[in-house]
């Protein structure tokens, strides 16, 4: 009777991790992987998977998990204790993460190599850590802020190196950037402050309440403003059995799945094995990228993510002495505040 609860109790919390973050650093590979086969399967002309409609399709789906599973969070005494300022801070999270952020994202890789997605989107680490020391009084070192910098050295490397098909002058016409790179950068600088306002104003707010009304209000203000930019036809096919099989394994799997091992993988994980999941994200991303999609990284690419990885080293180093010596708990780094409001697929 009590096999299955034994079984479960068996798997570490680590698991949990590892496969949250190979689940997340295969989200944009597959969504590109996705839209390939709404290409193969033209509807008078039309995509039907859209990238519109795998966001809004995906959030819906990733929904219906959610209610079952985070529901109970919704009693009337843990909304009565929500002030105010909790009710705006909610607001700014899904408005930020929830919609522009994922709406960039989902842009870029319109635009651009799933590579530099991931290469460009390691601006958030950095931001995120700066807004800390800035508005949390987090206190770091010198090897976290070495390491934050030489991240950011990569990722400029890869943006100003490497020659996309849409480029875009910027700062007055000084130097050129890919637009599907510019759209990330911006989603990157979004969703870090997305997780400063998290940490601000929401620590009393109970994770369930927190991820639904995220991914439910994210959703409406992304419909309302994909219908005031785009026009109601742009969500034509939007009912399609084909986006629908698609979305329920993409929204189960990716969002609902992902996330859920992530926080049960949080629960007694320490900094240094935060600090090397996240570490390690984006070159399994880019692994997923190269056997899905069949993207090898170009040359730029290549130094950039080698000037990333040195500085993902010295941050890790720097994060597991700050941690030893002050013996901070999990959920207060810089890494777990990217990826529990970062994006991660939807």
């Amino acid at each position: 009777m009590h096999k299955p609860s034994a079984l479960r109790n068996t798997i570490p919390d680590p698991v949990y991790l590892w496969i949250a973050v190979l689940i997340f650093a295969s989200s944009s590979a597959v969504t590109r992987r996705i839209t390939e086969i709404g290409a193969q399967n033209l509807i008078e002309g039309r995509n039907p998977i859209s990238l519109c409609n795998v966001l809004f399709v995906g959030n819906l789906c990733a929904l219906m998990v959610m209610l079952p599973l985070f529901g109970r969070a919704w009693q009337r005494q843990n909304l009565s204790r929500l002030s105010r300022r909790d009710w705006l801070g909610l607001g700014a999270i899904a408005l930020f993460s929830g919609a522009i952020g994922p709406s960039l994202i989902f842009a870029a890789l319109d635009n651009t190599t799933v590579t530099s997605v991931v290469l460009i989107s390691r601006l958030e680490p950095p931001l995120i850590l700066a807004l800390s020391v800035l508005f949390l009084k987090v206190s770091v070192n010198l090897w976290t802020i070495a390491g934050s910098l030489l991240s950011f050295v990569g990722v400029a490397a890869s943006v100003l190196l490497f020659q996309s098909e849409q480029m875009i002058s910027v700062m007055g016409g000084m130097m050129q950037i890919g637009k599907g790179e510019l759209q990330v950068a911006i989603a990157a600088v979004i969703l870090a402050i997305a997780a400063i306002i998290s940490k601000i104003q929401l620590q009393s707010v109970p994770l369930g309440i927190f991820n639904i009304f995220r991914t439910a209000l994210g959703t409406i203000i992304f419909f309302v403003l994909a219908l005031w930019l785009y026009g109601a036809e742009h969500f034509a096919d939007v009912l399609q059995p084909i986006v629908w099989q698609w979305m329920l394994l993409y929204g189960i799997l990716i969002v609902a799945v992902g996330q859920l091992c992530w926080f049960r993988g949080l629960r007694s994980a320490t900094t240094a094995e935060i600090t090397l999941a996240n570490s390690l994200n984006p070159i399994a991303a880019i692994g997923f990228a190269y056997l899905i999609l069949g993207e090898v990284p170009t040359m730029a690419q290549y130094i950039g993510g080698g000037i990333i990885l040195m500085g993902l080293l010295l941050s890790a180093i720097g994060n597991i002495r700050h941690s030893n010596q002050a013996n901070l708990a999990p959920t207060t780094t810089p890494e777990a505040m990217e990826i529990e409001t970062g994006f991660r697929g939807v």
